[in-house]
């Protein structure tokens, strides 16, 4: 026979499936209920992934795929091609004043890119989601201490924050300026997930869940985070696209991975001198970046109206 103490609490989400009954679940519903501006961000950022993929594929099992060769390689003096071609069968997007391909190059900086985003999410989303909803939670001292500290790293400039973090390490991998950003990146997510907590914290699946003696880390496990999550998750996409104009900034004044690596930032620094001989090279990496950080917050916004329409009918 069960008790009352054996009932799980039902999450707010299952508890908008079973009012509105109809609505459609799984992904192929969720597709179709996507604007046609919402599918055509995923794609690219699709693609974009899957660019970043290919070139740690290269890296990593130090392979070819079609069409990538090095993008360090130097076609004039190795192979006698002229510098700053248009595109070709061989040079899909060109070469750049020093003969590089600049498709590679350009699927290389997506792979830092891409890395740095993802770390920084990773970080913010599990250190900092856990942090915020925790001290969103509990409360009491122990909350001002922790969102006092916030509040004093979120009140530094972040480009000159990450400009003395950088110039501290002595080599600029690829691994440290993941790390730092990432690290950088816990603070904001951290306000965003006890904002959350403390609207969740309130509700009465929660305060019910605590009336009938569970504990404090199972209430917050199963009732708070996966609550936070949603929010989290619509922040997360906005803040990578931050994260990569962040990444290119740092890149264009020299401080990104060391060269001869590509990243975005880094092309269009080089590019920017021979504007008037080939501006392409200038204009594929920012048009990349451009329209990246603009699906990432298409995508964003339309993940926060979604969040907010389902907080909604549950008030």
């Amino acid at each position: 026979m069960s008790t009352v103490a054996d009932t799980d609490i039902e999450s707010p989400l299952i508890v908008e499936e079973i009012l509105e009954g109809d609505t459609p679940t799984g992904f192929r519903p969720f597709v179709r209920s996507m604007p046609w501006t919402i599918r055509i961000a995923s794609v690219w950022l699709l693609i974009t992934l899957a660019a970043a993929l290919g070139a740690w594929i290269v890296e990593i099992f130090n392979t070819k795929l079609p069409g990538l060769t090095d993008p360090n390689y130097n076609h004039f003096i190795f192979e006698q091609e002229p510098a700053n071609q248009g595109p070709s069968a061989k040079f899909w997007l060109g070469t750049d004043k020093l003969a590089r391909d600049v498709f590679s190059r350009l699927v290389y900086g997506t792979r830092v890119s891409v890395t740095v985003a993802l770390t920084a999410v990773a970080f913010g989303l599990v250190l900092g989601g856990f942090l915020g909803s925790l001290v969103g939670m509990i409360r009491g001292r122990t909350e001002t201490g922790i969102m006092a500290l916030v509040d004093v790293i979120l009140g530094f400039p972040p480009l000159i924050l990450l400009l003395v973090m950088v110039s501290i390490f002595e080599t600029r991998s690829l691994m440290v300026i993941s790390a730092v950003i990432g690290v950088l990146s816990i603070a904001p997510y951290t306000r965003v997930a006890r904002a959350n907590a403390l609207s969740a914290a309130n509700r009465e699946y929660v305060m019910a869940a605590r009336a009938i003696g569970a504990k404090p880390m199972r209430v917050l496990f199963r009732e708070i985070i996966p609550n936070v999550v949603p929010a989290l998750t619509a922040y997360a996409f906005v803040a990578a696209a931050v994260i990569m104009v962040v990444e290119g900034s740092l890149a264009f004044l020299g401080l990104s991975v060391q060269p001869p690596d590509p990243t975005w930032g880094s092309m269009i620094f080089e590019a920017r001198g021979d504007m008037r001989q080939n501006i392409w090279p200038l204009i594929y990496p920012s048009a990349v970046m451009v329209f990246t950080v603009l699906a990432l917050n298409v995508v964003g916004d339309w993940l926060f109206a979604r969040n907010a329409a389902r907080a909604a009918a549950l008030d």
